[in-house]
């Protein structure tokens, strides 16, 4: 198979999209030539020549001589198909290889082959799929050769039903802030909307043409301010450098950029994967990954889930499924781990690029050109299932998909507007930032979101502080993070359909939990905005414990309250020398005697807890206190609820 990516923008994102169209005539036929004449015979050698030297002009030239001189010389006219395709004049090339068909059908097999590529990378899908069937028919044909047409058929047999059942789709340019008459491409969102870092292909400086080896890549950043985006600016060093810089994502709370550079000193292959951390508004020196993650081979096109330690990245690497493969690795207490292959349900022979993994950790949307599609790259979507195996991938349908490459896609957390990379609807430049409507069918669950600042309760200092969201249902950390060490900003993606627990901790500090039932809707465009206060460990401080859950007018403590007792537990282990009480109270229902023994044996069981995990019973005491002291109006539900709480106290340190 001859491949040609000679004229394709050899962006860092995509190291080559290659199509393979064609079977090279002057290396697979070793027959006596279809023409006597020994002019005709001469120009295919010189033409041949020029091929090996991708002299287009040339190859041109000689044949078209040589087929004036004879028309019914076949292999002229199919080694100027194989040129005329290496320059994109794919009109041409189709009527090359149909009058090599015309001349003799049986003549050589893979001009139906050819043809048929062509037309599939056309659109013209109809014909596409009458040559392939022609092709299938040959005997000679190698069985593997025989599926991957079979596989064509049924991306034509797609194509045709999905232009007669279009998605919505609707693209609106983002405009002149974010684009330019330089090509922008693979956008980076934070969970809240706000920061905007993209990739932008532009000259190295003012004075060079617009050539391959004049031109880099750099990141441009916007902000949006009051409802618009602000105009994109470089994001300077340390991250931009004199080298290319792209295929970025960015956490979705905005403290690190994971992205990829290449030919680098410190590189491991080709290009790598780098981090840089935030603070306030400066970034970190660029540290690459290591060679655990990247390889001697392409790294690049990063994802990373909100959990902050779970990244998807594409890679040329060996141990794949094919030309380039999605693989992920998860960050441990020693580092990132071992990257593993997504395996056959995503990854196939072909190439799968440009995953993007949605704030809700459970939606994969990634490029293909092998999974039945238009032709070309293809934008697919999978959802992670409960057995942790993830799902038949989706064709987006058409017309996101066409037959172009359509190779990036990013969701926002809401999951209702997608983000695009074109040249298909006009605009600034060559390439452009769209939005669009993502149709019901193919969008993520919906994802909300807490930000707010942190600081001490008493000084009002900033604090750099852990979060840790858990979902209550199988005690596991799904997302930990920390706020910014000079702001103290965070914000924490919180998915829908789970019911979380929230713990926010620092040195010296107290730690604050919150409950997050995040079932049915919820409109993300009013996300939980909450400044956390953090109490220094000092005498009389007191800690409403928001996660220890019983049963109505029951003590017996729920599964879901494990995570926050392990959490009280912690600070018990950390402040050795403290000593707590542990109280319940309730809301004003019931008679006196009842709220008191009941609230009592709540802060028992939780007394109970602690002594069962190693903290010495001669540090706690526990009280019931009825509905003796609420915190809240019993008038309405809401205050009830609050009421009916359990708090730890420190007595003495």
């Amino acid at each position: 198979m001859y491949y040609n990516c000679k004229f394709k923008l050899n962006y860092l994102l995509f190291f080559c999209l290659i199509f393979g169209l064609h079977c090279c005539v002057v290396s697979q036929l070793n027959h006596n030539l279809t023409t006597k004449n020994k002019k005709a015979k001469t120009l295919y050698t010189k033409a041949s020549e020029c091929f090996d030297r991708y002299d287009y002009k040339c190859v041109k030239s000689e044949l078209s001589k040589a087929i004036e001189i004879d028309n019914k010389f076949i292999e002229a006219y199919m080694l100027l198909g194989d040129a005329y395709v290496d320059t994109r004049e794919y009109e041409k090339a189709i009527d090359c290889y149909s009058k090599a068909i015309e001349l003799n059908p049986n003549f050589f097999p893979n001009n139906y082959y050819n043809l048929a590529n062509i037309q599939l990378k056309l659109a013209k899908y109809n014909e596409a799929k009458k040559n392939f069937e022609m092709y299938n028919k040959f005997n000679n044909i190698s069985s593997a050769k025989k599926s991957e047409v079979v596989r064509k058929i049924a991306s034509c047999d797609f194509a045709i039903y999905a232009i007669e059942h279009p998605v919505p789709f609707n693209p609106i340019n983002m405009g002149d802030s974010i684009n330019t008459e330089n090509d922008e491409y693979l956008p980076a969102l934070t969970a809240d909307e706000q920061t905007l870092i993209i990739t932008v292909r532009r000259p190295k400086d003012q004075f060079t043409i617009n050539q391959n080896n004049t031109m880099e890549e750099d990141f441009y950043i916007s902000k949006k301010i009051n409802g618009q985006w602000s105009k994109a600016k470089p994001l300077g060093p340390p991250i931009n450098t004199h080298g290319n810089e792209g295929a970025q994502c960015i956490s979705p709370d905005g403290k690190f950029l994971i992205f990829t550079g290449c030919n680098r000193e410190d590189g491991y292959g080709s290009c790598d994967l780098y981090i840089s951390e935030r603070e306030k508004n400066s970034w970190s020196e660029p540290v690459n990954l290591g060679p655990l993650v990247n390889s001697s081979s392409w790294d690049s096109q990063p994802s990373i889930a909100p959990d902050g330690k779970t990244l998807y990245f594409a890679s040329t690497r060996n141990g794949g499924k094919g030309n380039s493969d999605i693989w992920v690795t998860v960050k441990n207490e020693h580092g990132w781990g071992a990257p593993i292959n997504l395996g056959d349900t995503i990854n196939t022979p072909g190439q799968e690029m440009s995953p993007f993994i949605h704030p809700d950790g459970k939606t994969l949307y990634f490029s293909s050109n092998y999974h039945i599609g238009m032709g070309g790259m293809d934008l697919f979507m999978s959802k992670l299932n409960s057995d942790g195996k993830w799902g038949i991938p989706q064709n987006l349908g058409y017309p996101i998909n066409t037959n172009d490459d359509e190779v990036t896609l990013l969701v926002n957390a809401n999951g209702n507007i997608g983000y695009i990379s074109s040249n298909r609807y006009g605009g600034f430049g060559r390439f452009d930032l769209f939005t669009f409507e993502m149709p019901e069918n193919i969008r993520p669950e919906r994802v909300n979101y807490i930000k707010g600042i942190v600081y001490d309760s008493e000084s009002k200092k900033k604090l750099k502080a852990k979060f840790q969201l858990i979902d209550l249902e199988t005690g596991k950390i799904v997302v930990e993070s920390f706020s910014d060490n000079i702001t103290g900003e965070f914000l924490v993606c919180l998915p829908t359909n789970k019911n979380y627990a929230l713990n926010v901790s620092s040195p010296s500090h107290l730690f604050y939990s919150e409950n997050f039932t995040m079932t049915g809707l919820h409109n993300i465009e009013s996300p939980f905005i909450k400044d956390i206060p953090l109490k220094p460990i000092q005498k009389n401080q007191s800690v409403v414990l928001k996660n220890i859950f019983f049963d109505t007018d029951k003590y017996e403590l729920k599964p879901e309250s494990t995570a926050e007792l392990l959490k009280l537990v912690e600070i018990m282990q950390q402040n050795p020398t403290i000593k707590i009480e542990i109280s319940g109270h309730t809301d004003n229902i019931g008679s006196d005697e009842h709220n008191y023994i009941l609230s009592e044996n709540r802060a028992k069981a939780v007394y109970d807890f602690l002594v069962a995990n190693g903290v010495n019973k001669d540090r706690m005491t526990y009280k019931g206190y009825g509905k003796t002291k609420p915190i809240d109006t019993n008038d309405t539900e809401e205050g009830r609820a609050n009421n009916r709480r359990t708090e730890f106290k420190i007595i003495d340190i």
